[in-house]
């Protein structure tokens, strides 16, 4: 026997395998991926995509908050040895369409009904059925491309990793809507500012009119518990109506009233309403809105810990700060707004010490004057247009020093642009609530200090003829129940 048969032999045979001539039963199977589940949720998306809710503020912002948990959940999926996830549940709005309207699960005559998902299942395929059955949409084309990755290599055909763009003569043949149609479509009926408020301004003088005592009364029992409690601020989490924002503020009295022996803890803080009872953190004490007055005195009672922790993690953030060249650390409440003081300080000390484990190489005080946001989520460092560099703390020190090192420059301009954006923002909103008459003006969080400032200028420029009412500028039209107009700070 020649010393390298055997060797030949395998090869031999391998290369058979590889042309196809070896065992047929050998399959070519590719795991599911994110992207097969965002194709297959096409349809899903379709239907309670947010821009198709432009006169439903309420549902809109649920169908977007939903979609970013949903995105969350199926990432935490994909990833390898990830840890069994708990059930969530999500609702989604989704409109009425000739494939779902048979389905009369909390109808709406608005053209949309609320559906209430469950996520609970562990791998992507069953989570992406789950979620089309739920809705009421077919799963046809979720169990053909299941089935493809177990038919061999040569009989079948590998889906592509992006969407099908169908041809506009597809859906002339077949009857089926345009999506993409659609969406212009909804653009295109988009009135012009002028039109909507002469058609809505009677309306929300009428609705100002109404909320009007309340919206007085709420100012004059902020004022009050700011000077007993002697706090800084009290604030709400999320856009509440003066309706709810007043018996929030009645609650709390009640609840100083009954509890006024560990009231001295809340001196100098912050108070802000939201759904959850703790410590956010940025050291501001939350209140939830859902919890009994004994959840919040409990909460009072431990204070002190808290306070404790809070000066602990400030500690930290300046040790943080001082191996990467006194860099200012930050707290996006924007970014992370329901993120508590004991998580944020079990993320400081995680980043702390793969910091001090693989010192990065930074002269002292050489970033003083940058900003870094720290966040939980794996994915890579990104530089904000806000000027921020936003960080995940499992980023590499190597990796880490080479992106601040590369974008520091960068990311000075950019401060000094939010800086000079938000002084010309302040001016303008004076400017045109004097121009106007207006009540008050503001943003929406989401709205960038670019888009405020441009939509501003244009009012200015334009000449708007606006009632004297409370303005909001966000991203679609809508009258709020309190009287406030909302228009979009693109506004034709």
């Amino acid at each position: 026997m020649i010393r390298g048969e055997p060797l030949l032999r395998r090869v031999r045979a391998l290369s058979r395998l590889c042309s196809g001539k070896g065992d047929q039963h050998v399959r070519c199977v590719r795991t599911f991926m994110v992207t097969d589940a965002m194709n297959a949720l096409r349809p899903f998306y379709l239907a309670v995509h947010p821009d198709f809710f432009g006169q439903h503020p309420t549902e809109r912002e649920v169908n977007e908050n939903s979609l970013k948990k949903l995105n969350y959940h199926l990432e935490c999926l994909q990833r390898p040895g990830h840890r069994a996830l708990q059930a969530t549940q999500l609702t989604f709005y989704v409109r009425e369409t000739a494939g779902n309207a048979s389905v009369t699960q909390c109808a709406n005559t608005s053209g949309f009904r609320a559906v209430s998902v469950t996520l609970q299942t562990q791998d992507l395929l069953s989570t992406v059925v789950n979620i089309l059955k739920s809705c009421n949409l077919s799963t046809d084309h979720v169990q053909d491309s299941k089935h493809a990755t177990d038919l061999p290599h040569q009989n079948r055909n590998i889906p592509l990793s992006r969407p099908i763009r169908w041809d506009k003569t597809y859906y002339a043949f077949t009857g089926f809507r345009d999506p993409e149609e659609e969406l212009d479509c909804a653009h295109q009926l988009e009135p012009t500012l002028r039109l909507w408020l002469n058609k809505n301004e009677s309306v929300a003088l009428e609705r100002l009119s109404v909320s009007q005592p309340l919206r007085e009364d709420l100012k004059r029992l902020k004022t009050e518990l700011c000077q007993q409690l002697e706090v800084t601020d009290i604030r709400w989490w999320k856009s509440w109506g003066v309706a709810h924002r007043c018996s929030h503020l009645h609650s709390l009295a009640r609840f100083a009233q009954q509890n006024s022996t560990i009231l001295h803890n809340i001196k100098g803080c912050t108070i802000i309403f939201a759904e959850h009872s703790g410590m956010n953190a940025a050291g501001q004490i939350m209140l939830g809105t859902v919890d009994v007055h004994h959840h919040w005195a409990k909460l009072l009672e431990r204070l002190p810990t808290y306070h404790d922790l809070h000066s602990h993690l400030c500690l930290l953030e300046e040790r943080i700060s001082f191996l990467l060249g006194d860099i200012e650390l930050i707290y996006n409440e924007d970014l992370q707004p329901a993120m508590m003081l004991e998580d944020y300080y079990r993320m400081l000390k995680t980043f702390h010490q793969s910091l001090v484990e693989s010192r990065p190489l930074f002269h002292p005080r050489s970033l003083k004057g940058l900003q870094m946001i720290l966040v939980k989520v794996s994915s890579a460092p990104i530089l904000l247009k806000t000027g921020q560099l936003k960080v995940p703390i499992t980023c590499d020190p190597t990796t880490l020093q080479w992106f601040i090192l590369n974008h520091a420059q960068t990311a000075r301009a950019y401060l000094r642009k939010e800086e000079e954006l938000k002084t010309q923002q302040e001016n303008l909103i004076q400017v045109c609530t004097e121009r106007f008459w207006l009540k008050g003006l503001y943003k929406e969080q989401s709205v960038s200090s670019e888009q405020m400032v441009q939509s501003c200028k244009r009012l200015v420029e334009k000449h708007m003829e606006l009632p004297r009412i409370h303005l909001c500028i966000s991203y679609f039209y809508s009258v709020l129940q309190d009287g406030d107009l909302c228009i979009p700070w693109d506004w034709k």
